[in-house]
């Protein structure tokens, strides 16, 4: 009997059909994500409006949305370690396509402000099982431009979610938030049927000791992608366990402080902008750079930084690529700061806009690898909750900095940029072509 990894049987498999429908059901998923995420900057002027608030108030619904995502990553993480990928992920769709749903007609703040926290929770825990399990299906010398072209679909989402916002403010609807929240709960809807043609992990199945199980996928995936079978004497294995898997074992202490600090870091960045930027753009702006066209204009910009971040994955290393990634956005921090014209800081906002999606690109490359399969959606749900812990922070804390200064904040978020890359520097891993453990 002739034994073989999974690592070794999906290298056999390559990327094809099989990788490519996977990516067009996360990827729909994932699309959906970005725009609940997005979209509490582009409705807080329209919340404000139909309920007689502030923006700030309004942007309530980001502070219990970021904080649902907070506990929705932190424990559908571990329960998808516990009970497999397939079944969180059907449960966290669903969840996410009814509140999103159920958003749309809420009759006043306060229950609206609910049914935010619900979907923040449900979005909170497919993002990091998400990436945990499209990881587990990929060979390890694709696998980083193939996760980077997942994260890819977030500039989708974006892209959409400003287009609704841009459609809903020409046409001058009342409660446009409404209409932008319909938007953006379509896509889950979709993706909930569709969640159930995507099977369990092999990775997670074999750990689970789950070995015939786990052969029969892998060799619908030879079969669809045009390769011959294992046969019927080839037996799947796992990998050499590792001596300690928990993410603060002595082992990945030092990794885990580390990359969750980053996630922490460019999350306030990122959400700091994204929230704050909507509302300002849709309402005085910064001279001729206003308005939720110039938003589409953004929403683009992000699409070539994914494809940079893609490409420098595989090329250069996820490591350096975050490293870039996280400088070049504090460089557009900083170009905002010192800009005294609207050329100038539509520069900026474009720079920002192209580097911080680059940096999440290589940030989701990155962090899935660190962790070996008993392990992986734990910390990716860890690294999740920090993301949404900071992006908790953007709406509530970082408001007030905003109401001193908007230019203050960006700085702020320039130095955060230039102590992510610090850290991304003090990792001592590399994990281009890994396998798996």
């Amino acid at each position: 009997m002739t034994t073989i990894t999974v690592d070794d049987a999906l290298d056999r498999a390559g990327t094809g059909a099989y990788q490519r429908r996977l990516m067009a059901i996360f990827g729909l998923v994932w699309a959906a994500d970005a725009m609940q995420v997005l979209a509490v900057g582009f409705t807080a002027a329209s919340i404000a409006a139909t309920f007689g608030l502030t923006v700030p108030q309004a942007l309530q619904t980001g502070t219990l949305f970021f904080l649902g995502m907070l506990l929705g990553a932190v424990s559908f993480g571990k329960l998808a370690d516990r009970i497999g990928r397939r079944h969180v992920l059907i449960v966290t769709v669903s969840l996410d396509a009814l509140f999103g749903l159920l958003s749309v007609f809420a009759p006043n703040f306060a229950f609206l402000l609910l049914l935010r926290f619900l979907t923040g929770a449900a979005v909170g825990g497919t993002l990091p099982v998400d990436y945990a399990m499209m990881a587990e299906f990929l060979p390890a010398r694709n696998r980083g431009r193939w996760l980077v072209m997942l994260e890819g679909f977030w500039a989708v989402g974006t892209l959409v979610v400003a287009l609704a916002a841009w459609a809903a403010s020409l046409a001058g609807v009342a409660d446009a938030w409404r209409y932008i929240f319909a938007v953006t709960a379509i896509p889950a809807l979709i993706g909930v049927g569709l969640r159930f043609l995507v099977p369990e992990s092999p990775l997670y199945l074999l750990r689970r000791g789950k070995a015939h199980e786990a052969k029969t996928i892998v060799e619908r995936i030879l079969l669809v992608n045009g390769k011959s079978k294992l046969g019927a004497d080839v037996s799947l294995v796992s990998p050499p366990p590792v001596a300690s898997e928990g993410i603060f074992s002595a082992d990945m202490r030092r990794r885990s402080l580390l990359i969750l600090a980053i996630w922490f870091l460019v999350s306030v960045s990122y959400y700091g902008v994204f929230t704050w930027m909507p509302p300002r753009l849709a309402g005085e702006g910064f001279g001729f750079v206003r308005g939720y066209g110039f938003l589409v204009f953004l929403a683009l910009a992000q699409i070539p930084g994914y494809a940079l971040a893609a490409y420098g994955v595989e090329k250069w290393g996820r490591r350096p690529t975050l490293i870039g990634f996280c400088l070049l956005s504090a460089l557009g921090c900083l170009l905002f700061v010192a800009a005294e014209s609207g050329t100038l800081i539509g520069a900026s906002l474009l720079t920002m806009s192209f580097a911080l999606l680059g940096t999440w690109g290589a940030l989701y490359a990155y962090t899935p690898e660190l962790y070996p399969t008993a392990s992986r959606a734990t910390g990716m749900g860890a690294a999740g909750g920090m993301a949404r812990l900071g992006g908790l922070l953007a709406p509530s804390l970082m408001g007030l900095v905003v109401a001193q200064s908007f230019t203050l904040a960006v700085g702020i978020f320039s130095a955060f940029l230039l102590a992510a890359a610090l850290a991304a520097f003090l990792i001592d891993t590399e994990t281009r072509r890994a396998s798996l453990a």
